[in-house]
């Protein structure tokens, strides 16, 4: 739970000091053959960064300081590790993604969908880390959307990936403007969350500020936590995971997008939506101008401190009353490039993320996520009423109700630049309709996906 009692430490199987032992005679971590060319396990292998200096060569999402801060703390541990990191916008990650693995390749890279890069060798096969570390006996669901099979669908095959946490999207609230209007609780149905934003439009307050400028469409965020309210988790999940014959294009998923258009057209964000970037949409949520903003957990130690005792979060409510409850509940993802010259050691960082104390203490005080690991691994004691407490306390929910779901921004790796953000663009301008979308999105997909 967010605020329960303190877990035990966790007791690895290798712990780090002996990984560190028997890097001398380790073999190299993984094999870097594609998913669909594989013809045996990669070799087991103790991963480690040795006693020797070595400079780690990152490739990071700009604007969150989790990897960063992970990062100092571990040279801090291995002064023989240094780190040389280049950092852009998701967006910009996502369409460099290929050229960089293949012509500039870092050791550890956040990385956008996989399954295409699986596909032309870009990324190492992270199976045996997986059995020397003991990742594969954490629970499955922790890496089965990092998991990629011979036929490029995401879910069970080789582990090609490893996230720094477990992050979920859900809706942030200013609690006093929240007072103002006269919202005593969250809300519990959409019904009752369309009351509300109502409230704050006739109040003269901005309902949601949300980012949807430039190369990122922002209004994905509230349209997937629409489809979360509206129908299940499992067929949209099929559809991310390229699984034979699923399509984005269905009747509650039509639901969802009207009712963001009606959303839309209803004056529910701010005019400036489309020109908006996430930067802008921070500055004006924790400045409290604005009701709402649909964002992820890892926002949620920022706003501890920017908004303390002011910001509330919670998860979309259902359409009908005592509806189960789903969101977008996805691993932080980095891999490790097919050529990397530090591939041990970027392992080594990856397993010590999830295993170290400390670097726990940071993925919930910094990141505002949970970390990954056995569901027995140590959790830091987190404050009552903070968002970090709140959000820590949804992620329980959401595995409770078996509603965790990817975002569909990683269903191929050029759907979210290419579709999504240009249609949900062109909705927020009132140039595209609900039906339309989805059937563009689904179009560009097909495609993507045979290619």
């Amino acid at each position: 739970m967010a605020h329960g009692p303190t877990r035990r430490p966790l007791l690895a199987a290798l712990t780090l000091a002996a990984l560190a032992a028997t890097a001398a005679c380790s073999a190299p971590g993984g094999s870097s053959e594609p998913a669909g060319a594989a013809t045996s396990a990669p070799a087991v292998s103790a991963a480690t960064c040795g006693t020797a200096p070595v400079t780690l060569k990152g490739y990071f999402e700009t604007g969150f300081p989790l990897p960063k801060n992970l990062a100092d703390e571990f040279t801090k541990q291995f002064p023989n590790v240094k780190w040389d990191i280049r950092e852009d916008q998701f967006a910009v990650i996502t369409q460099n993604a290929p050229r960089v693995l293949a012509d500039d390749p870092p050791d550890l890279m956040r990385l956008p969908q996989v399954s295409e890069l699986v596909k032309d060798g870009l990324l190492k096969n992270l199976d045996g880390y997986a059995q020397s570390t003991g990742w594969d006996k954490w629970p499955a669901s922790q890496l089965e959307q990092m998991r990629v099979g011979a036929s490029g669908q995401r879910g069970d095959g080789p582990l090609y990936a490893m996230g720094l946490n477990f992050s979920m999207t859900g809706l942030f609230y200013n609690k006093k403007l929240a007072t103002q209007i006269g919202m005593t609780q969250p809300p519990a149905t959409l019904a009752d969350l369309d009351a509300a934003l109502q409230k704050a439009k006739d109040a003269g307050i901005t309902p949601i500020d949300q980012f949807n400028g430039g190369a990122t469409g922002g209004l994905a965020f509230p349209l997937q936590n629409l489809m979360t309210a509206y129908g299940d988790p499992a067929p949209i999940n099929d559809w991310i995971f390229q699984k034979p014959g699923a399509t984005i294009d269905t009747p509650s998923n039509l639901q969802a997008v009207q009712h963001l258009e009606k959303w839309i057209k209803a004056g529910y964000f701010a005019d400036d939506i489309n020109s908006q970037d996430y930067a802008t949409m921070m500055s004006r949520f924790i400045g409290g101008k604005a009701l709402f903003m649909f964002n992820g957990d890892w926002e949620s130690g920022n706003l501890d401190k920017q908004m303390a005792g002011n910001a509330g979060f919670l998860l979309m409510p259902p359409a009908q009353a005592g509806g189960k409850q789903a969101a977008m509940s996805a691993p932080l993802t980095y891999g490790i490039s097919s050529k990397a010259k530090n591939a041990d050691c970027a392992a080594f960082f990856l397993n010590w993320v999830a295993t170290n104390q400390q670097a726990r203490d940071i993925a919930v005080k910094v990141g505002g996520s949970h970390p990954m690991g056995p569901a027995d691994a140590y959790m830091p004691p987190v404050q009552e009423g903070t968002v970090t407490a709140a959000t820590l306390a949804a992620g329980a929910t959401i595995g409770k109700d078996n509603g965790a779901m990817d975002f569909i921004a990683n269903a191929t790796g050029a759907i979210y630049a290419k579709s999504w953000t240009p249609q949900l663009q062109k909705l927020a301008a009132g140039q595209q309709t609900p039906d339309a979308l989805l059937k563009s999105v689904q179009k560009d997909y097909e495609t993507q996906v045979e290619n």
